[in-house]
């Protein structure tokens, strides 16, 4: 027999389960285990999906110009209307990764809701997880070595340490 946590007022609590993800194979094959083995879970409660999209970048690009047979790089501003067009991408590309990720979802008979935020992904998904009061995180594990995520850090291990909920960090084997 389940056992169901209640409110004071014996109300069932709502577990929201969260799976961010990106483009890569290891948060599909989170989000597939979460398919495969939190059933009763995500079926009951809310799943949700998130994606961060990347912020704009303040930095400036460099450019090339041709002097003769040499060339002079010079940094160039980035041009409000191309970072516009950037953002815009991005919001696309996030969007139809999402709507991919909630087709595979009802394809299993879940009814997944979606969310896309700008910001760096590590900080968005913690910032998300308190906002929508999520029970549970779900985060495939990138795969890099432990020279390269201590150099450049780790979105798992980043959640592993700054979500307010318990983080589930899935390894594709």
């Amino acid at each position: 027999m389940a056992e169901h946590v209640t409110e004071n007022g014996g109300v069932p609590l709502e577990r929201k389960v969260m799976v961010a993800v990106d483009d890569g194979e290891y948060s599909h094959y989170a989000l597939m285990w979460v398919l495969d083995n939190l059933e009763e879970s995500i079926t009951k409660s809310p799943l949700v999906i998130f994606t961060a999209q990347p912020p704009p970048s303040n930095n400036h690009s460099f450019t090339a110009g041709a002097l003769s047979s040499a060339r002079m790089y010079y940094s160039v501003s980035a041009i409000p209307e191309y970072t516009y067009t950037i953002q815009e991408q991005n919001k696309k590309t996030a969007l139809a990764l999402l709507e991919k990720a909630k087709e595979i979802c009802a394809g299993r008979g879940v009814d997944a809701e979606t969310l896309t935020e700008v910001g760096d992904p590590q900080t968005a998904i913690c910032d998300a997880v308190q906002r929508l009061n999520i029970s549970l995180l779900v985060l495939g594990e990138r795969g890099i070595g432990k020279i390269k995520r201590a150099i450049q850090g780790s979105v798992s291990s980043y959640c592993l340490h700054n979500a307010k909920c318990p983080v589930l960090v899935v390894k594709k084997p």
